[in-house]
């Protein structure tokens, strides 16, 4: 068939490793809103979900970091972390080794990309998958860009690469769901981490609702680390799911909740 569904959602641990420390209202419509993310995508029956995510060093470093890869495996393990601190318990995720090949194989006649077949999920992927798909019974492709290791792919490669991503899974005969994960302003593992750029996560937030391409890619990476920090170079995710889309969002949740160290997330956007 083709692409089914788009949306994009936050990945902080905090939200599996320590959720009792949340306001009990926010924590409350955030997991209510991943419970809605899930009934929808399951509603698809997709084939398999891609997932792009970005990964913190846990299977790729400075000594061979891919701008973007994707995953051929038939299945991957997780989490990377440990398992008690996180909250998620250690399990093996599904995969589709032959229909993650296929995929590969029509996106590089338009856009490089590099693949692997043994890799370990970090929360980036876990979190999501533990509230989208608790049952882990969905085949996964996962998918990096690389938002943490410069030279960082400029932001307009990221919404190039996500319309050749949604290109090779229309030449597939399978559903296909989508899922962007990543955050808008956070400092992570610094002295600021806590700290949100609320303002400057709202107007992201409207310019990729918009589907403004000009404005959601015109940011450098030097006003983003001035002004949202090292976390927000995760954007690129979402702006890549937005070019896979090509239609307009709709921010179903988003609240800054400090004690997660980032602003909260969830959203959909509509397929053209």
């Amino acid at each position: 068939m083709s692409l089914v569904y788009a949306g994009i959602c936050c990945h902080a641990p905090g939200i599996t490793n320590r959720p009792e420390t949340a306001n009990p209202s926010d924590l409350s419509e955030l997991k209510k809103q991943f419970e809605v993310l899930r009934e929808e995508i399951e509603a698809t029956s997709p084939a398999a979900i891609v997932m792009i995510s970005s990964e913190h060093f846990g299977n790729f470093f400075n000594n061979n970091m891919p701008t973007f890869a994707i995953g051929m495996a038939n299945y991957y393990e997780g989490p990377i972390e440990d398992p008690d601190w996180l909250g998620i318990p250690k399990v093996r995720v599904p995969g589709n080794q032959e229909l993650s090949r296929r995929l590969i194989q029509n996106i590089l006649n338009d856009a490089e990309v590099s693949f692997s077949e043994e890799w370990k999920f970090d929360h980036g992927m876990m979190v999501p998958l533990h509230h989208v798909t608790p049952d882990y019974d969905t085949p996964i492709i996962p998918v990096n860009i690389n938002c943490q290791a410069p030279p960082l792919t400029p932001l307009q490669r990221a919404y190039e690469f996500g319309v050749a991503l949604r290109k090779a899974i229309d030449a597939l005969p399978e559903n296909i769901a989508l899922l962007g994960t990543g955050g808008t302003s956070h400092w992570p593992c610094t002295p600021d981490s806590g700290k949100i750029n609320t303002e400057w996560d709202e107007v992201f937030l409207k310019r990729w609702s918009d589907n403004d391409i000009g404005a959601m890619t015109a940011y450098s990476d030097e006003d983003i680390l001035q002004d949202a920090g090292s976390g927000a170079l995760e954007i690129r995710t979402s702006i890549a799911v937005a070019g896979a889309a090509g239609g307009h969002g709709e921010i179903r949740f988003y609240r800054p909740i400090p004690v997660f160290a980032c602003g909260c997330l969830i959203a959909t956007m509509s397929i053209d």
